[in-house]
């Protein structure tokens, strides 16, 4: 007897076949009540296989703590703020491509010093797959595993070495091994946080959110001025698997002030006058200061003959804000006195006094990412006006890690002091350092 073709299974209400796997497909109800079992279904054709669509080429990699784990492809276009996003990037485990990187200007593509700073990120990492074009004008980056250890880099003359250690600041907690790095290159200049900055301001930062040690420090070897550099920094970092959360909202009043007046192949009499010039202004307001100076001659000077100041403000609840100027490269622009420059650089600190707030305006953009990555509780800081690198970054978080800040804008009268100031409050991703678990 010839049996009829088996009927394919029926589907419920949600158009999905009543059966998922290959075998029987579940009893249904019939319409008097009575129950009833379904055919068994044929045996599956064979496939034929099918290539995989572009978007699953490149795995997604989860990172500690991410919500998900799916990790998909962000595009941008364009060079700017190029270090914010290979930073977050690689700490996100999402893939990024940016095209058009100066593609109409009449020298295309990656500078130098972006170049030297994708060469970094590729030391520090473990795994991460980096595909420029011949012309330079697109960057497609798959981030590997942070995972540090002892290095060395040299950097490119052009940018200051605060170029790549603002960079290395923001990923240095997460990696596998402790980082000891010796940075080679230009360690003052005119565009970029100097080192002496990030030490005096970024490294107390970094502690209040629980990274902290007698591993955690940078030195300074030699001073290095543009355009030809010759300075050498050893800066070292301890790893850890959480960041604490902070609430850091009343910045205190200044109790003291102190700086460096550095100088590198002049006269050591420069340091000193731009000391003398910086107290004449800052003695108005506070008896407590003291500016070191810092006079390097030998192998230690570096390549190019400069100098310069770095003055910096502490509260008494642990705020420290900062100002700093450096004289114009050798052959560059209009040679500066040291006592105009003492001077401008104290005017400068007063400003930054004015604007205020728990972190300086250089650490806005570190202070809110550790609040990013930490555990999911609340955050406060109490910022002075953002600046357009500090709302770029906000911008790039909500990309990279889906999350946005509540901004509340406080007014002078409702501080009694300087100008107005933002509150910023988030809840933490609850980051993790998933390479210290598994070691």
């Amino acid at each position: 007897m010839t049996l009829p073709p088996p009927r394919s299974c029926p589907q419920d209400s949600r158009g999905e076949t009543a059966a998922a796997d290959g075998g029987t497909c579940r009893p249904l109800t019939a319409p008097n009540g009575l129950r009833r079992t379904a055919p068994r279904r044929p045996s599956p054709r064979p496939l034929t296989p099918q290539p995989l669509p572009q978007r699953f080429l490149f795995p997604p990699r989860g990172r500690g703590g991410m919500a998900g784990g799916a990790a998909s492809c962000l595009g941008y276009a364009g060079c700017n703020f190029l270090r914010q996003r290979l930073v977050l990037a690689t700490l996100s485990g999402r893939p990024l491509k940016i095209r058009k990187i100066r593609a109409k200007e009449e020298d295309p593509g990656l500078r130098d010093f972006e170049a030297s700073f994708i060469r970094l990120i590729d030391k520090v990492t473990n795994g991460s797959r980096i595909e420029i074009n011949q012309t330079g004008t697109s960057l497609y980056y798959q981030p590997g595993l942070l995972y540090g250890g002892s290095l060395e880099h040299e950097c490119s003359p052009s940018r200051s070495i605060g170029y790549y250690l603002e960079g290395l600041l923001c990923l240095a907690p997460f990696m596998k091994h402790p980082l000891k790095i010796v940075l080679r290159g230009v360690t003052n200049d005119q565009v970029d946080p100097s080192v002496d900055v990030l030490k005096a301001t970024a490294l107390p930062l970094l502690k209040k959110f629980g990274i902290d040690g007698e591993s955690l420090e940078i030195k300074i070897n030699r001073r290095g001025m543009p355009p030809n550099g010759g300075g050498e920094i050893v800066f070292s970092c301890p790893v850890r698997k959480v960041l604490q959360p902070i609430q850091f909202t009343d910045p205190g009043k200044i109790k003291r002030i102190r700086g460096t007046a550095y100088s590198v192949r002049v006269s050591p009499q420069m340091a000193n006058r731009m000391v003398e010039s910086a107290r004449s202004i800052l003695n108005k307001f506070l008896p407590d200061i003291y500016i070191y100076t810092d006079h390097m001659k030998g192998a230690s000077s570096g390549k190019s003959p400069g100098f310069g100041m770095c003055l910096t403000a502490e509260t008494i609840n642990g705020t420290i804000l900062s100002a700093e100027l450096a004289s114009n490269p050798q052959g560059q622009g209009a040679a500066v006195l040291p006592e105009e420059l003492g001077q401008n650089c104290a005017k400068l600190l007063l400003e930054e006094v004015y604007r205020g707030g728990c972190v300086d305006s250089t650490n806005q953009s570190l202070a809110l990412l550790l609040m990013t990555l930490g555990q999911r509780d609340v955050s406060k800081v109490l910022l002075g006006p953002l600046s357009p690198y500090t709302i770029e970054f906000l911008r790039h978080l909500r990309s990279f890690f889906q999350i946005m800040f509540k901004i509340e804008t406080k007014t002078p009268e409702e501080e009694h002091m300087g100008g107005e100031k933002v509150l910023m409050t988030c809840v933490g991703v609850g980051f993790s350092n998933l390479s210290k678990t598994i070691r």
